[in-house]
């Protein structure tokens, strides 16, 4: 299976494109197209995480679980959406918090998220791929193994990076991160349904950069330019 990836990322997950759970999700995602079913994100936007985060420059990861499944929003960044796309409760909320947490963070007119993937902050969704207006519609198909395993690499072969897990779902995760190389920071997911039960007011962002701070590792700029 040829998959256009990030180089370094290709060098650790290589194998996993020739197990049979990735050429069974293969087949399913084929199936979607030949069925007519409009799936998001666009293909060449699947791997975008990766590829806009090489494995070599990942300093904190922050988890979601499903693309967003409406017309433009997916675009393989969690809890991103593309410029000139209406900005999700969810991301309204991140905003929220940033603009207490972080001094002259001020909320943007779009929620693109790519300056922080360029950055070194890995946005990574469990699932890679939704089918249009059915939230959750690709779940249990395989991406999990492959993020999951993604998630291990990470906890396998680097150190001292920070782990955002917001809601109970990313948290399950933690499983998978060696918290004796890895710092973990968790809160409630930043939904408008669980944003007020932790979220807010959790300083996560000054958190992570104070942690990478510490381990000798340039901070993020969290602030995001129009």
């Amino acid at each position: 299976m040829s998959v256009a990836l990030e180089p370094g990322w290709l060098a650790v997950l290589h194998q996993e494109f020739e197990k049979d759970y990735m050429k069974s999700l293969k087949a399913f995602l084929k199936q979607e197209k030949d069925a007519g079913a409009l799936v998001y994100p666009k293909g060449s936007d699947i791997f975008n995480a990766l590829n806009t985060t090489p494995f070599d420059e990942v300093k904190v990861v922050i988890l979601g679980q499903d693309p967003y499944h409406g017309i433009g929003q997916a675009h393989g960044l969690s809890f991103s959406v593309q410029k000139g796309i209406a900005i999700p409760p969810s991301l309204k909320n991140i905003y929220k918090e940033l603009e207490t947490d972080i001094d002259g963070f001020i909320a943007p007119r779009h929620g693109n998220l790519t300056q922080w993937a360029t950055q070194g902050v890995l946005l990574l969704n469990a699932t890679l791929t939704v089918r249009a207006s059915e939230a959750g519609s690709h779940q249990n198909r395989g991406w999990e193994i492959f993020t999951d395993e993604i998630i291990k690499s990470i906890s396998e072969k680097k150190k001292n990076i920070v782990f955002l897990l917001w809601g109970k779902y990313a948290q399950q995760k933690a499983a998978l991160i060696d918290q004796k190389k890895h710092h973990i920071l968790t809160a409630a997911h930043p939904s408008p349904f669980s944003a007020y039960n932790g979220f807010l007011g959790s300083k996560h962002f000054s958190k992570a950069n104070q942690l990478l701070v510490q381990d000798n590792i340039s901070p993020i700029d969290w602030k995001l330019s129009d």
